[in-house]
Formats: C-alpha cells, sequence, structure tokens
C-alpha cells in the first residue's frame, strides 16, 4: 500500500471488487471527498466511462457518468451523478468550436449547459455539471477533478506555471485560468492530445485534473499528485521559518481560550444585529491555532484585501472578507463595536462598487452586500450563512483559501483572481439559476430557538417541533445527557454536515444540548453564552421547565419544598427571561418568550398549593415581562390540562398515587404504559373534548406563539387544556 504523510490512501480492492462500474465511481468519490485536504465541502467532481447498452436499440454505447450538479463528493451516492452519451458530447463541442461568438466572456457556455439534457443517457433525472466537458474530452476513462490547498497554493502563485513545471518535473500540464466550461474542456483536450504523456493538468488559480485507465490507478494517481506538492510546499515553508515566520511573522498576540470564548459571547448577539439587515444569519466561529496564525499576522490585512483565488471559494466567501483592524491588547470591546461597524459600512459600500464596476447588461440584481467572513485579530474568524451549514461550509472555504495564501507565500507570491473574473463566477447566470432553484425556507429557518425543559415531555416535543420548522434549536436542560439526547434526536432526523474546529460548540449541526440550572443565574448565562457561541445569537425562547410536588398526606408542604418550587417555576422563569433580554437587546432583533404555566394557575385544587400557586404566579409574570421586554420581544404563555403522557413530573410512584386519590381501579403489576393510560383518559373525561392533553398538543401551541402567525399577540395565556369549564377567562 502508497505511503503518504499530507493525504490519506483509504482504498479497499476487496470492497471495490463487488462493486460495479457505477458503484466503483462513488466509492471512488467518497474517499476522495472524505479527505477535506483532497477537496473542500460540495467541490471537485469525479468521473468514469463506461460501456453500456442503449435501452432503445441494444447497441453498445459509451456513457460518461460524472457528478451531477449540486451534492458533495464525501455523501454522494449513485442518484448523485449525470449519465451522458459521450458520442453526443463530442457533438456538442464540434457545435461549440463553430460559434463566432464561443469564448469565455459569451453566452455560449451558458447555451451549451442548455444542450446537456439532449446528451443524457437513459433518462437519468440528475442534471450535468458545468465541468461535464472537462471530463468528456480527456483521454483517460477515470479522471478526479480537485481542489486541494497545495495544488491550489501553485495554482494562486504569480509563477504558477514555472513552479507547476518545477515541482512535477514536467509531467503536470499547466492550463491558464479559464471558467469552467466548453472552452477549458477543449483545451485541455488540445493539451492531452499534444503532449499524450501528460496524465494531469493545473488549472490556473482554481485546482487541477488528473485521469487514467484504471480507476484505482487515478485514485493512487490524485493522491500522489497532492503528495507531491503538499511535500514541496511544507519543505519551502520549513526552510523560509515554518510558523513563527509564517504570513510576515506574528504582529498581534493571542488571547486565551477563556477570554476568547467570553469575547465572542459579548459581541456576537450585536454583530449579528448589525449584519442581519434583509435576512437573519446563523454564525460559526474559528479559533484554532492555523486561524489565528493567520489573523494575529503581519501579512493577515494585505492577504486578505487580495481577495480569493479558487472559484469555489468565494461563491461562498465573497470575493473577500472583512478584516477588522483592533488590538487584542487592549481588550476594548467598545473600541471592536465602534471598529467593526465602521468596517461594515465601508464592505457595503465597497461592496456596491465593486457591483457597479463589474456588472453586465444580464447581470443577476446585486445579493446582500454584507459580509460573509469577519476576521478579528486576537479572536480568530466567524462565518455566517443562512443556517448552521452553510455558516460552517462559508467558515472551511475561507480556512482553505487561508491555507492557500500560506502555501502560495511560502514557494512564491500568492495572486488573487482578477476581480471582474471574479466577479463573472459569482454572478453566473447558472448559479443565480441554483439559487432560484433552491425550496423556499421553512418559517423558523435563519431562527435559533432555545429550548428550557428539552430533556422530556413538552420541552423534548417542542424543541422537535420547532427544528421540524427549521429552527436552530439549543435543548437546555437540568439534566445534561437528556439535553444531549434531545439534541441528537434532531440532528439525526434533519442531518448533520462535517463539523469543523472552532470554540465550544461551534462545529455543532442543525441543535446543541445545553446543561443549565434555571435556579443559578451563573449557570443561566454559561448555558446561553454557549448557544451564542455555536450559532451567533438568540431569537426566541421557550421554557418549559417545570416542578411538581404535592403535599403530605396532612395537606401540608415543607418550606424547602415550597421555596424549590417558586424557585423553579417562577423565579428560573425570570432568570432565564432576564439573561436572554441582555442578549436580545445587544441584538436588536425581535424575538418571542414562551412560559409554559398550567390550566391549575387559576383552578383552586386541594394538595397542589405550591404548584397551583407558582402557576398563578408565572402567568402574571408573563404580562410584566410582555412590559418589559416591549416591543423588541413579544411574550406569552400556555396553560395545559395535565399532561400524564410523556411527562417527567409523572413518574409511576405519582401516577399510582393519583390512581389512589381519584379511587380508579389499576393491579400493582400493571405495565407503567397502561397505568398512564387510565389516568390521562380520567384527566380526559373532565373537559370537554374528552381527549387527553399530550405533550405535542403544547407543542403546537409554543411553535405557533413563536412564530409569525401570531406576531401581534403578547402577554396573553394561550389555553390547552380540552375544555375545562373551571378554568374559563374570569
Amino acid at each position: 500500500m502508497p505511503k503518504y504523510r499530507h493525504v490519506s490512501y483509504l482504498w479497499d480492492e476487496a470492497k471495490a471488487a463487488t462493486l460495479d462500474p457505477l458503484g466503483r465511481l462513488v466509492y471512488r468519490s467518497n474517499l476522495l471527498g472524505a479527505d477535506l485536504r483532497i477537496t473542500n465541502t460540495g467541490g471537485g467532481n469525479t468521473s468514469s466511462k463506461v460501456t453500456d447498452r442503449d435501452p432503445l436499440t441494444g447497441e453498445a454505447v459509451e456513457v460518461l457518468w460524472v457528478k451531477g450538479s449540486g451534492g458533495d463528493l464525501r455523501t454522494a451516492g449513485r442518484g448523485n451523478f449525470a449519465s451522458l452519451e459521450r458520442k453526443r458530447l463530442e457533438s456538442l463541442a464540434r457545435g461549440y468550436s463553430s460559434r463566432p461568438d464561443r469564448g469565455l466572456k459569451t453566452v455560449a457556455e451558458d447555451e451549451m449547459v442548455g444542450l446537456f439534457p439532449h446528451c443524457t443517457f437513459n433518462l437519468n433525472p440528475r442534471p450535468a455539471s458545468i465541468d461535464t466537458p472537462l471530463h468528456a474530452f480527456l483521454p483517460g476513462r477515470h479522471v478526479d477533478h480537485m481542489h486541494p490547498n497545495a495544488i491550489i497554493a501553485i495554482a494562486a502563485s504569480a509563477n504558477g506555471e514555472r513552479l507547476t513545471q518545477e515541482i512535477f518535473g514536467g509531467k503536470m500540464a499547466w492550463v491558464p485560468w479559464m471558467r469552467p466550461g466548453f472552452e477549458l474542456g477543449l483545451a485541455m483536450q488540445r493539451i492531452a492530445r499534444e503532449r499524450p504523456g501528460i496524465r494531469a493538468i493545473m488549472m490556473g488559480q482554481h485546482g487541477f485534473i488528473s485521469w487514467a485507465d484504471d480507476d484505482r490507478e487515478c485514485y493512487c494517481g490524485t493522491l500522489a499528485w497532492i503528495e507531491t506538492a503538499a511535500a514541496y510546499i511544507e519543505g519551502q515553508y520549513a526552510a523560509r521559518g515554518g510558523d513563527a515566520a509564517a504570513f510576515g511573522g506574528a504582529r498581534h498576540p493571542m488571547l486565551g481560550p477563556e477570554l476568547r470564548r467570553t469575547t465572542f459571547a459579548a459581541i456576537l448577539p450585536w454583530l449579528r444585529g448589525q449584519l442581519s439587515n434583509d435576512r437573519r444569519l446563523i454564525a460559526t466561529v474559528q479559533d484554532d491555532d492555523a486561524i489565528l496564525r493567520f489573523v494575529n499576522s503581519a501579512d493577515a490585512q494585505r492577504l486578505a484585501q487580495l481577495g480569493t483565488s479558487c472559484p469555489d471559494h468565494f461563491l461562498r466567501t465573497k470575493i473577500r472578507p472583512l478584516y477588522v483592524d483592533w488590538d487584542p491588547r487592549s481588550g476594548e470591546l467598545a473600541a471592536l463595536k465602534r471598529k467593526l461597524a465602521e468596517g461594515i459600512s465601508s464592505y457595503r459600500a465597497d461592496y456596491e462598487a465593486y457591483y457597479r464596476r463589474c456588472r453586465r447588461a444580464d447581470s443577476p440584481p446585486m445579493r446582500d452586500p454584507s459580509p460573509t467572513v469577519t476576521l478579528i485579530p486576537g479572536l480568530g474568524m466567524i462565518g455566517w450563512g443562512k443556517d448552521k451549514s452553510e455558516s460552517r461550509v462559508t467558515a472551511e472555504f475561507y480556512r482553505c483559501a487561508v491555507e492557500v495564501m500560506r502555501g502560495a507565500e511560502a514557494i512564491d507570491r500568492y495572486v488573487a483572481l482578477p476581480e471582474q473574473e471574479a466577479f463573472d463566477i459569482e454572478y453566473w447566470a447558472l448559479e443565480e439559476a441554483k439559487l432560484r432553484r433552491m425550496p423556499q425556507e421553512k418559517e423558523m429557518a435563519r431562527r435559533v430557538v432555545v429550548v428550557v425543559g428539552a430533556g422530556s415531555g413538552i420541552g423534548r416535543e417542542t424543541a422537535l417541533r420547532l427544528s421540524r420548522e427549521g429552527a436552530h434549536v439549543a435543548c437546555v436542560d437540568l439534566d445534561g445527557n437528556a439535553a444531549l439526547a434531545c439534541a441528537e434526536a434532531i440532528t439525526a432526523e434533519r442531518g448533520q454536515g462535517i463539523g469543523v474546529a472552532g470554540t465550544g460548540l461551534s462545529a455543532c449541526g442543525p441543535a446543541v444540548g445545553v446543561p443549565a440550572n434555571i435556579t443559578d443565574r451563573a449557570s443561566i448565562r454559561q448555558a446561553l453564552d454557549q448557544v451564542v457561541v455555536a450559532y451567533g445569537g438568540i431569537d426566541s425562547l421557550c421554557v418549559t421547565a417545570g416542578i411538581f410536588v404535592p403535599c403530605d398526606p396532612r395537606g401540608r408542604i415543607p418550606d424547602d419544598t415550597w421555596q424549590l418550587t417558586y424557585a423553579i417555576n417562577v423565579s428560573g422563569i425570570y432568570l432565564v427571561a432576564d439573561e436572554a433580554a441582555r442578549i436580545w437587546r445587544e441584538q436588536g432583533l425581535t424575538g418571542s418568550l414562551v412560559i409554559a404555566t398550567s390550566a391549575n394557575a387559576v383552578v383552586a385544587k386541594r394538595g397542589s398549593i405550591a404548584y397551583d400557586t407558582s402557576k398563578a404566579a408565572a402567568n402574571h409574570l408573563v404580562r410584566e415581562l410582555a412590559i418589559e421586554l416591549a416591543p423588541l420581544v413579544r411574550v406569552n404563555g400556555v396553560a395545559p390540562a395535565t399532561v400524564v403522557q410523556g411527562s417527567a413530573m409523572f413518574p409511576r410512584k405519582r401516577i399510582i398515587g393519583s390512581l389512589a386519590k381519584y379511587r380508579i381501579a389499576y393491579r400493582e403489576d400493571e405495565s407503567t404504559a397502561s397505568l398512564t393510560e387510565k389516568l390521562a383518559q380520567f384527566y380526559a373525561e373532565r373537559t370537554l373534548t374528552k381527549s387527553p392533553i399530550t405533550p405535542g398538543d403544547v407543542a403546537e401551541a409554543c411553535v405557533m406563539l413563536v412564530g409569525g402567525k401570531l406576531c401581534k399577540t403578547t402577554g396573553q395565556i394561550i389555553a390547552v387544556d380540552g375544555g375545562l369549564p373551571e378554568a374559563f377567562l374570569r
């Protein structure tokens, strides 16, 4: 087995031998995509040329299987690959070559992509990628087009062509920057014909492509080219002083991990509010050694201003990031906010000017001019996106750009893609069409909702329902394991993207589990700060945590139990709301607070005096908080009747006690599920609808109040009690 230091060899021939040709292509693709040193998330593509039978004529035809538009090599399955008849693609190439308007800056490329469906083999619905000609016109039966940082570092060097010749000993050809499409594919075809011994081509500013007639040989060749490039760069990097001398050496000191975390927690909500003018954004923080080495360096500002090189990068990161020239030694948050505000204003003005300079007659409208990457000396990098997955990928891509710059500066001088070329990629009509095809966002997309009490019962069901509406959910509970289990259930349901290094919970997915004791302000603050670092801020909050302790047989309740009931059911809610208010005010975005109270708040009952009066206090707390937090945050309550099924407040012992209290027949050996059903039905019979109240019923009301359907409702208590006449509004 070949040995590599800079990539991982993962091929298992025994496994590959069991697969059909398309299966082997999927296998090779997944192996390549699994290593971010080989290609970035969603980047790169692979192909295989196989002989198949025309489903109508039965004649043998050569079919190009190539990764289709969209998708990611790491997770791609058979359905992610387009299939096209190679003979038809060659006829398209002849038609393109005969066009008088062919070339990089014409509509010809876009029109050719529109003809790809006419080349489809066997009605495959997967759209073909714009990179299809790169694979179709090269001679190898198997082709890999990758975006490794080490390769792009050479491609983005001022003397990239000469370095390619020197590093690879003339075995890799060079093609200058061209936008992907027929022009580039045909240029590569000419190189392969003129130099038949060549098996790889360096693509200026972009990446590389390599091929072979055997798929394992193609895979090994791809790894070998990357290994050669990375080894050369690391040798030169070490010779020039290594990490200490990288990017011109350190200009700023590195703040400690705890200080970075508290600073991020302090500035992220405010920054999110500043950037979320049009639509809300979700953050990903990265502050690992590699990122800190860059943002703290002498050359960071110069290199950041140059922008990125690889087209895959700036489609997410924009042409350049926002670099904030802040001295972390001062530690002044007010100064940092001032510099951020000035930087954002300047960035937007510069982006608008860039759009005006470069736009063409048919360019799509200008997109949000706000930065998607923020670089802060001493702290690190913040990536922004419509959801956690997009912000993680944005951060990953700029991390790749940093590694490209590191490599290029170690061997030569880094150069970015020319501005007009960058614009033509960013505002390419085909990319705009992809954006327009994206499904409509769900109601709570881009929202971060904290559910306190998410470990069980109403809280868990509310967290799951909010997630299904597109929200990012922070599952908070006294039982940290239960909180984590709820977050894992959400993640399993929605899927988890690739995580990236960073502070605290920055590598999380659509949900995160956080432990907290709501009777302890410090614990609440720590939990909410973790959520802020994970997502950038907080939009809404649902508090479903509560406690019920019945009176003893003599009808009394101990003082400590009374105090605990109020500490959780009243004071705890206030502490959570007060700590969240700090974040909401910094963020400046509208939000919602929903508090679970109880029908017992308005119905006097024997044996539950502490619980009932605490819930009455919670009802009034809803009204007080609605006034205190207006107009920024709406505050409402949800008052359910007794919820037995799925409630942590009803362990087996309490259920049996309640059955005995109400003289409901039961057996000691009955299952807990059976006992629960009996008690739930007893409570249901006391309502007008005769139906048990479930955690899902209460969750629906919470979701409705968090969302926009009742956006003018605040200070109200919504009953979810099945119709209890004694609880009717008085």
